[in-house]
C-alpha cells in the first residue's frame, strides 16, 4: 500500500519517503496519508492473509493457490478489523530476530522506499529501540502469538520451513484446505526453494525500478539463511541483545532457533 504513492517522491539517490507514526507505529507517509483506506478495508471471509514481520520471509506462500491472497506486516493491533470479524484464515510467520535484523537492514540499504538505515551500529540500536517500520519486532512476534489463540491463525517459523519444508508446506496446505498429492507437493518444494525463486522475477522483486530499489546494493533475496547474523554482529552486540531479548520475551512463551544444530 505504501507503494501506491510513490510517484509523489524523487528517488535521486539521496531522498527517501519520509515516515510519521500510526497509533506509535511508524510507517511511510504513504501508509499515513492512507490509513483510514487501510483501516476500514473490507476483508471477504475466504480471504486468505499472510501476516509478517518485514523480512520474515514466506514468499512462497503467494504461490499456493487461494481465492484472494493478500499480505501485510502490520502489528495485530493495526490489523484492519475486519479480517477477525470475517474469521479469514492467516498465516503468520515469524523469524528469529537477530538474522530478521540483519535481513531488514540490509533491505533497508536497498530499499529507497524506506528510511535510511543508518550504519549497522545505528540500525543495531534502532532496531533494539522498535524505531522501525512496522515497530517493534518484540512485540510484533508476540502479539500475534497470542491472537492465535482467539482467531484462525497458523503460527509458523521461517527456521521451520528452512529444516523441513515438506512438513511445513503440509501443515499450510491442510490449513487453506488443500490436499496435495506427492507429485503437487514436489513441484511446490521445487518452485518455493530459496535458489529458484531467487531466480524468479515474479518473487525476487528485480522488476520494480532500481531508483526504488536497488539491488546492486544488496538483492531483495539476500541469502535466506539461519545464523547469518554471526557475520554481524560482534561479541558485545550479541550479549546485548540476549540480555535485551530475554527482558522484552519474558512474558511469552515464543522460543527461536538462532541456528540450526
Amino acid at each position: 500500500m505504501a507503494l501506491s504513492k510513490m510517484e509523489d517522491f524523487k528517488f535521486d539517490g539521496k531522498e527517501r519517503i519520509p515516515v510519521d507514526y500510526v497509533k506509535g507505529i511508524m510507517q511511510t507517509i504513504p501508509t499515513c496519508n492512507i490509513w483510514d483506506q487501510i483501516w476500514n478495508f473490507q476483508a471477504k471471509s475466504d480471504d486468505l492473509l499472510i501476516a509478517t514481520y518485514p523480512k520474515a520471509g514466506l514468499e512462497q506462500a503467494k504461490q499456493m493457490p487461494s481465492p484472494r491472497t493478500l499480505k501485510t506486516h502490520l502489528p495485530i493491533q493495526l490489523l484492519p478489523p475486519s479480517f477477525l470479524e470475517k474469521n479469514c484464515k492467516i498465516i503468520y510467520v515469524a523469524r528469529n530476530p537477530k538474522d530478521n535484523m540483519v535481513s531488514y537492514y540490509h533491505f533497508q540499504r536497498m530499499n529507497k522506499a524506506l528510511p535510511a538505515p543508518g550504519t549497522w551500529e545505528e540500525y543495531f540500536e534502532s532496531f533494539l529501540a522498535g524505531k522501525v517500520c512496522w515497530g517493534s519486532w518484540h512485540d510484533h512476534v508476540k502479539g500475534w502469538w497470542k491472537a492465535k489463540d482467539q482467531h484462525r491463525i497458523v503460527y509458523l517459523f521461517y527456521e521451520d520451513l528452512k529444516k523441513n519444508p515438506k512438513q511445513e508446506i503440509q501443515k499450510l496446505a491442510e490449513f487453506i484446505g488443500k490436499n496435495l498429492d506427492h507429485e503437487v507437493l514436489d513441484k511446490i518444494l521445487h518452485h518455493t526453494s530459496f535458489d529458484v525463486m531467487k531466480q524468479n522475477s515474479m518473487a525476487n522483486y528485480s522488476s520494480i525500478p532500481t531508483e526504488i530499489m536497488n539491488h546492486s546494493v544488496s538483492p531483495f533475496m539476500r541469502k535466506g539463511t539461519v545464523g547469518d547474523w554471526k557475520n554481524h554482529f560482534t561479541v558485545a552486540q550479541n550479549e546485548r541483545f540476549d540480555e535485551d531479548y530475554k527482558k522484552k520475551m519474558a512474558d511469552s512463551s515464543l522460543t527461536f532457533h538462532f541456528q540450526f544444530s
